[in-house]
């Protein structure tokens, strides 16, 4: 319903309203938006521009979506089944990054799994990882040397994490380090709702000389608790083709390379 009232609504008044509404519905059309506010497409586009930049809501097709905070993340069994076109479309891009030699760092996930057939392909490559279900996809590929970094078993997620796994990362170098994330925006960067992931993680890139985060869309724009790494210390972002084209634009702005995988 058009607002019942003749005074003006000042920008700020009408992006708080707007963020209420939000937290009441999760999420909001545009059109509804409009009949709401009663004002223009192009008025509600720049409303939710501005509460995408401070990190607040987000754009999806049609419509915008409160950010919302992750509490726990999601096992390896039931992550599994979700999004796996996009995550095999990333892992192809992911591939164009890869030549024989190299030491790749596969982080815990899904997405990252994805990528152990490509590298199979290549000659002469090592693997170090801190997830069991990479080492079991690799156990068959003896021309490819797995190095797990140990540490306290995260039984969801079939992997460990804690000091002992990041003191392992510390004592080597890699050439890529292929993160995986289970909540990221522009505003938090990438982030956890699980303490013993942030050290492993961090250990991760810094032992890297260059540094890809593989992420779905549709986890853009949640957030844990816990910060990993703001998004301009990725070299390459890779995410399915889904990505609103404002957080494409921002994520573009900090100079890091974008991926897109269709």
């Amino acid at each position: 319903m058009p607002r019942d009232d003749t005074s003006p609504m000042i920008p700020e008044q009408r992006r708080e309203q707007m963020l209420r509404a939000l937290r009441k519905q999760q999420v909001l059309s545009v059109h509804q938006l409009m009949e709401m506010f009663d004002c223009s497409h192009m008025t509600i586009r720049r409303d939710i521009a501005l509460l995408e930049e401070t990190g607040q809501a987000y754009s999806v097709t049609g419509g915008v979506r409160i950010a919302s905070q992750l509490h726990s993340e999601p096992s390896h069994q039931s992550k599994a089944v979700v999004e796996l076109p996009q995550k095999q479309a990333m892992a192809r891009c992911a591939a164009n990054l890869l030549h024989p030699d190299m030491t790749v760092y596969l982080d815990a996930g899904t997405s990252t799994l994805e990528i152990v057939p490509y590298i199979s392909a290549l000659h002469g490559m090592t693997v170090v990882t801190n997830d069991f279900g990479v080492v079991a996809a690799l156990a068959d590929a003896i021309d490819v040397q797995v190095i797990h970094t140990g540490g306290l078993l995260d039984h969801p997620n079939r992997s460990c994490v804690g000091p002992l796994a990041a003191q392992t990362l510390r004592r080597l170098a890699t050439d890529v380090a292929f993160m995986s994330t289970s909540s990221w925006d522009l505003k938090r960067g990438t982030t956890t709702p699980s303490a013993p992931k942030v050290e492993v993680k961090q250990a991760a890139m810094q032992a890297a000389s260059r540094c890809v985060l593989l992420a779905t869309s549709s986890k853009y724009g949640t957030f844990g608790t816990y910060r990993i790494a703001g998004l301009d210390q990725f070299d390459t972002i890779i995410t399915d083709a889904a990505l609103a084209p404002g957080a494409a634009e921002g994520i573009r702005t900090l100079g890091v390379e974008l991926m897109l995988a269709e």
